[in-house]
């Protein structure tokens, strides 16, 4: 039983309730009596836990990464700052998804990001043959330093976004429909013919957007070098956008957070909850691992 109610406690402080409601609806479903402070004993054993997985030994190859970042308000020297947990996410051989790590930092930049990529090869990833990412500047390069072989796909999701920043509400509809025929081109020429068709359509009204276009349009573009399974799955970041939702849901009780400690506990419980579900192979696994042996034979060392 005592182990049974530590679980619980353990995955009700996941969820974001506070000792003193824990320590009530403990009481109220198990009739149980728990203080406080015994409750707080609980959870901070979790703290060797992160401790453990920060550090465990991680695969030696994984077929996509994706990297993004999530920030929280944390209380620093008296005053209440932002701070970026940055997050990885790695597909493995067996077509399992894993959390590779959690890393907190200030604000989300590539030179911190080169930190955590290093922290993974130090833990024994030796290849990525994809990485997802969001559009920061200096992104691409930083995983080449570490990574040289890997490819890097910026997330299409983002960049129609930021594309979107930059116009009227009127248009928007037209806009967003006319970029389409980008990013559902067939193959690269077409994705390039309709740019070109975008550009001339909206160049003079919305120059900047098609720049934002123009100017990552190598990394954007990965994609059309991939079978359409493997595709849809690196032409976004939604996958770890999803799991960022969940441990926004699982926080949301949290305005701030007293010390950084604090924040890492909440989103590692967060992660150990949303993870649970993650037992199986993603959709369509066997038909993508044998596009990737077919182009990765070598490298996936099966």
């Amino acid at each position: 039983m005592v182990d049974g109610i530590e679980n619980v406690i353990i995955s009700l402080s996941a969820k974001g309730m506070s000792n003193s409601d824990i320590e009530e609806q403990i009481r109220e479903v198990y009739d149980f009596d728990v203080s406080t402070s015994t409750i707080s004993r609980i959870t901070e054993k979790v703290s060797g836990d992160i401790t453990a997985w920060q550090n465990r030994p991680l695969e030696p190859v994984y077929m996509i990464v994706w990297m993004d970042g999530i920030v929280f308000k944390v209380r620093e020297s008296s005053k209440v700052i932002n701070k970026t947990v940055y997050i990885a996410v790695g597909l493995r051989r067996d077509g399992k998804k894993e959390v590779l790590g959690l890393w907190l930092g200030k604000n989300e930049s590539s030179a911190f990001w080169m930190s955590v990529l290093t922290d993974i090869k130090a833990r024994g990833t030796e290849d990525i043959l994809i990485t997802a990412t969001d559009n920061l500047n200096g992104f691409t390069d930083t995983i080449r330093n570490v990574f040289p072989d890997s490819k890097t796909q910026i997330c299409v999701v983002h960049q129609i976004r930021n594309a979107c920043r930059y116009v009227v509400w009127k248009d928007k509809k037209a806009f967003t429909a006319d970029m389409k025929h980008i990013y559902n081109a067939p193959n690269q020429k077409a994705a390039k013919a309709a740019l070109e068709d975008f550009a001339n359509k909206w160049d003079n009204k919305y120059s900047y957007a098609i720049k934002s276009w123009r100017d990552n349009w190598e990394d954007l573009t990965v994609l059309f070098e991939f079978p359409l399974e493997i595709r849809k799955i690196i032409y976004t970041t939604n996958l770890i956008e999803n799991l960022n939702g969940k441990i926004r849901k699982y926080t949301k009780n949290k305005l701030s957070f007293p010390t950084d400690d604090a924040v890492m506990k909440s989103v590692y419980l967060a992660i150990r909850e949303t993870t649970k579900k993650w037992s199986m192979p993603i959709r369509n696994w066997g038909i993508i691992l044998n596009q990737f042996l077919t182009i990765y034979e070598k490298r996936v060392r099966l």
